[in-house]
């Protein structure tokens, strides 16, 4: 089977090796596995660094093709001019293919969306790996390739795997999930008492997106309601000197950690010990974090986005968010010293997450390709 994957994720030339995006190319390396050939239609180049892996199977071919942005004037320009060429370079490729994998949300994969439609009769798929809730307010590009992937008129024999389930969807749609853990990583889940001192965590990006400030502001609010909590934080990005400033300006120092980017194994470590994850995210396709601290018993604090309430079922598994500008933390506080209920929300926590392994994943993409 020849498999075309069509993506706006860069994929570069390093040391001798293809690579891109860590945890996109360990997703990649399961579809790769379940064919006889590969071709990549993404940028080959990147402004910055990557934080990249290489893949396990190097023997595929790349075409490049610029990333289409209209952030300026003459960005735009220079996109709309190539326009025409990049779309008879993704329909001949589209042609030659067995099994057609789109990429979603991008502007290639807007562009790639509105020529399969010319290819009804191809086997295809596409990973939305963004908000998939019709409810939110996302950028006109977002909701045309949703519009486009969803309406089974304009698109046939496509599989749109998509983060959570949602009511009033099409025969297209399918209820998808990633994974970061294999079964035979499953260990025997570290027994909470949630007694105080509650050990926090925060694991992502230091950016405004993932709130990291509001959340250190959380954490010294319910300290200063009376309860006994510290936070660890995992990342780097433009929010940690307002971080380090704050936590000095209030004399929370030695409660408010930053760890800074750590490797994996360490992450991991940190889940089976902490009580609490706090993730306050404006925006999340599947928050990789959450599941993750899931499996490992860890109680997740989210913000109601994205598939979040049905991965948590609702407070069921965890403690959801809905307004993170106004937060109740008095309600929060109350929750937090309800030790009965967060160790049944951990045991079932972690009893959700540890369905989608990497193991099961790879059994999924499987049964997508046969």
């Amino acid at each position: 089977m020849k498999l075309l994957v069509i993506t706006d994720a860069h994929l570069i030339t390093q040391n001798g090796q293809k690579v891109a995006y860590a945890p996109y190319v360990k997703e990649m390396n399961l579809w790769m596995s379940q064919v006889d050939h590969t071709t990549f239609i993404c940028p080959n180049k990147i402004r910055g660094p990557l934080l990249g892996l290489p893949f396990e199977i190097q023997d595929f071919k790349q075409i490049a093709l610029r990333r289409l942005e209209f952030h300026t004037l003459i960005s735009a320009l220079i996109s709309f001019l190539t326009i025409p060429y990049q779309a008879i370079v993704l329909w001949n490729a589209m042609r030659k293919a067995d099994h057609i994998h789109l990429r979603c949300p991008g502007n290639l994969a807007l562009l790639a969306c509105l020529i399969q439609i010319t290819l009804p009769r191809k086997r295809k798929t596409a990973k939305y790996a963004g908000n998939w809730d019709p409810e939110s307010k996302q950028p006109l590009a977002y909701n045309m390739q949703k519009w486009i992937l969803s309406n089974t008129v304009l698109t046939k024999n496509m599989q749109v795997l998509v983060y959570g389930k949602w009511k009033s969807q099409t025969k297209n749609i399918k209820p998808f999930f990633t994974a970061s853990y294999y079964n035979n990583d499953k260990e025997p889940i570290i027994d909470r008492n949630f007694k105080q001192p509650l050990k926090a965590m925060y694991v992502g990006t230091m950016g405004a997106n993932k709130r990291p400030l509001e959340t250190v502001q959380l954490i010294k609010f319910l300290r200063s309601s009376g309860l006994d909590i510290t936070l660890e934080m995992y990342g780097d990005g433009p929010v940690v000197e307002d971080i380090k400033w704050y936590r000095k300006e209030n004399g929370i120092l030695d409660q408010i950690v930053i760890r800074g980017n750590q490797p994996g194994h360490v992450v991991k470590e940190a889940y089976k010990n902490a009580d609490l994850l706090i993730l306050l995210s404006k925006s999340e396709g599947w928050p990789k974090v959450v599941a993750e601290a899931m499996f490992w018993g860890a109680v997740p604090i989210v913000s109601s986005v994205s598939c979040v309430p049905w991965m948590i079922g609702n407070d069921k598994r965890g403690i959801l968010i809905h307004d993170p500008e106004h937060i109740d933390a008095e309600y929060l506080r109350k929750q937090l010293t309800n030790k009965e209920a967060l160790v049944q929300m951990s045991k079932e926590a972690a009893e959700w997450s540890r369905q989608y392994t990497m193991d099961t994943f790879a059994q999924e993409i499987k049964k997508l390709l046969q």
